[in-house]
């Protein structure tokens, strides 16, 4: 019995950023997200309380199945490098009519944090948002503590619409929760993109 030692072809994702690429979730990545949404870091600021268990997660997966596509677009962020899991982002809330979406994200390895992996996650949702889907606008809501996160978005493009004071409460307080948003014309005027048309 012989092997083939010629190297395996490597995947070429549909929807890519420079580092990171994203894939459609399967079941087989439950464990992993019943690992990344029960600990403390990765929920500060999300809206989740209560700890998940697998058979919450199993049924978040079914529902998940039947919106796919059509209200909601989630996906796994993996990377590019060795196509390890590091995340979850996606669109939800999906309005085709008026062209409207908002947009989540969580980076669940504690390591793969603070790297640029989750603004390179949003521009390419942002990419296949517009591009795609044909939005005119993608919004998402983040609590006012969140510094980097706030810092990430207003790198790809975000701009701050207002503030919904005291809109949330998380861990003993009430915290101001800011909604930024990108409109379509915004997104074709970003330098990236303008950059990237040159290198095509």
């Amino acid at each position: 019995m012989t092997t083939d030692p010629s190297p395996q072809p490597q995947p070429n994702p549909i929807i890519r950023g420079e580092h990171i690429y994203l894939r459609a979730a399967e079941r087989s990545d439950l464990d992993l997200f019943v690992r990344w949404f029960n600990d403390a870091e990765t929920r500060r600021y999300l809206a989740m309380v209560g700890p998940m268990g697998r058979a919450a997660e199993e049924r978040w997966f079914d529902g998940m199945l039947e919106r796919q596509g059509k209200r909601d677009y989630h996906f796994v962020i993996c990377l590019l490098a060795d196509g390890r899991a590091i995340g979850t982002a996606g669109l939800h809330e999906v309005d085709l009519e008026s062209g409207s979406a908002a947009f989540g994200i969580a980076i669940g390895e504690e390591a793969d944090r603070g790297h640029g992996y989750g603004t390179d996650a949003l521009n390419a949702i942002c990419d296949f948002g517009f591009g795609e889907l044909r939005l005119e606008r993608v919004w998402l809501d983040v609590y006012e503590p969140n510094r980097r996160g706030q810092r990430s978005y207003e790198k790809a493009g975000f701009v701050l619409e207002g503030t919904m004071r005291r809109g949330t409460f998380r861990r003993g307080e009430f915290l101001d929760v800011r909604r930024m948003s990108m409109l379509r014309d915004e997104w074709l005027a970003l330098p990236r993109r303008a950059s990237a048309a040159r290198d095509a």
